[in-house]
């Protein structure tokens, strides 16, 4: 592994726009990230204090890292919040190459965590005890930022999936709400023949949103150690997904508008959108986006892809990790601990964040509350149960930020043309497998 990852930086580098830096594999000046660190050390280094620089865009951090200030008057946090999405990670990857300006805490997704751990990008968390932390967290977010006796980060959040779906629609035309992906799509046709205007969901080609459903339905198309990858769509499961989406497509019941575009928002204001398969951080998002559908939707469990199946999947959610040429690490991790498994926590989920921390999920308190926006649902029960039942076996690529960029180049064609999405799977498995092996990756196809 330590033989091809110069090759692996400079590839993702150039090729992927990364930057993830070859000098990453040098490690930090700061060595004691790789030696154990106690308690004492951490409350040593808070008593001291200092300075620490998070980069992350989640918005209820600003009151954990006021919070974190009153409790510890000699640390204080430089919150950098302006980025998101691909902008933070180019910002990250450029600090990383050029070794200067690294945050000493960064927020990355799940699905980001393994490709900074394998170019020695981010810290083991481990010496921090880190590791005895796993208990508190639900399967699917510890699954994301541990590997083997390695913890790349803390998890700060999870999107465990649910269908959103608008009741107000489904009363109208008398349809069940699916609790299967056949009645799934039978509840499409019929919604679609009583209102030509009206489509169960939209979809244009999404490669979060097909990874989850493919974790849902079993599938694994991904396995990863180290440097040596698989990828193959031709599972089981992945036959499940296409079989039925497939039938979606060929009979234009998915209304073909991109997520989180202003005709999104319109159709899921007025009903010709009529459920969203997605994780349960989106409550918030309806009420900012969708006011005037106050009271029309509610949510269910996702449906399943065999009766009386209960497997889920995560669909979104990120972790705090500490960067390998950050600075300050004790500091850093006193802060993340108390961000993701202390009183931020609480903190954090009184404003909307949705937990990853189990506690939190089983508690009475977070279960009962009462979503005015769905009808008063108590709709965190659902959300908690779906979390329950996310399989911890999931594997991302190290390169998934790649291969999620040319999705739309070869599964999004099954959207737009006579292609098969079996077929588009398959162009997806293969360009990302010549990409893979193009950065020095050992790719099974």
């Amino acid at each position: 592994m330590r033989r091809k990852t110069g090759r692996l930086l400079r590839g993702l580098a150039l090729l992927s726009a990364l930057a993830l830096g070859a000098t990453a594999c040098g490690g930090s000046d700061d060595d004691s990230a790789q030696k154990a660190v106690s308690a004492a050390d951490i409350q040593a280094a808070l008593k001291k204090g200092g300075e620490v620089t998070v980069w992350a865009w989640e918005p209820t951090l600003k009151t954990v890292a006021a919070d974190f200030e009153k409790k510890y008057p000699k640390v204080k946090i430089n919150l950098v919040s302006e980025r998101s999405g691909d902008k933070h990670y180019t910002a990250l990857s450029n600090a990383i190459s050029a070794e200067k300006g690294v945050p000493d805490v960064a927020q990355v997704e799940y699905f980001a965590v393994s490709q900074y751990a394998l170019t020695k990008g981010l810290t083991d968390l481990k010496p921090f005890g880190a590791d005895k932390l796993a208990d508190k967290y639900t399967p699917g977010p510890w699954n994301a930022v541990s590997e083997g006796d390695a913890v790349y980060g803390l998890p700060m959040d999870s999107g465990p999936m649910a269908l959103f779906y608008n009741k107000s629609v489904f009363d109208k035309y008398k349809i069940a709400v699916p609790t299967t992906w056949d009645e799934y799509l039978e509840a499409a046709r019929k919604l679609h023949k009583a209102d030509p205007k009206v489509y169960i969901a939209n979809d244009a080609g999404d490669a979060g949103f097909t990874t989850s459903l493919l974790w849902q339905a079993g599938s694994r198309p991904y396995t990863v150690d180290g440097t040596n990858v698989k990828i193959d769509f031709s599972d089981a499961g992945a036959t499940k997904f296409t079989e039925t989406w497939q039938k979606l497509i060929d009979e234009k019941l998915l209304a073909p508008i991109n997520g989180w575009t202003d005709d999104w928002y319109k159709g899921l204001g007025d009903g010709s959108i009529a459920t969203l398969a997605i994780g349960a951080w989106m409550p918030a998002n309806f009420v900012t986006g969708v006011p005037n559908a106050a009271g029309d939707w509610r949510a269910a469990p996702l449906p399943a892809w065999t009766a009386g199946d209960k497997a889920s999947a995560e669909n979104g959610g990120s972790s705090l990790t500490l960067p390998t040429l950050g600075k300050n690490k004790e500091l850093a991790y006193a802060f993340v601990e108390y961000a993701n498994a202390g009183a931020g926590v609480q903190s954090r989920v009184k404003e909307g964040a949705f937990p990853a921390t189990t506690a939190e999920l089983q508690s009475t308190e977070f279960q009962s509350t009462k979503f005015d926006y769905f009808g008063g649902q108590e709709a965190n029960k659902i959300f908690a149960e779906s979390a329950a039942n996310v399989s911890d076996d999931w594997s991302y690529l190290p390169f998934q930020q790649y291969a999620n960029s040319i999705f739309n180049d070869t599964v999004g064609k099954a959207y737009v043309s006579g292609t098969k999405l079996a077929d588009g799977l398959k162009a997806w498995q293969d360009a990302s497998v010549k990409y893979g092996e193009e950065q020095g990756f050992t790719v099974e196809n």
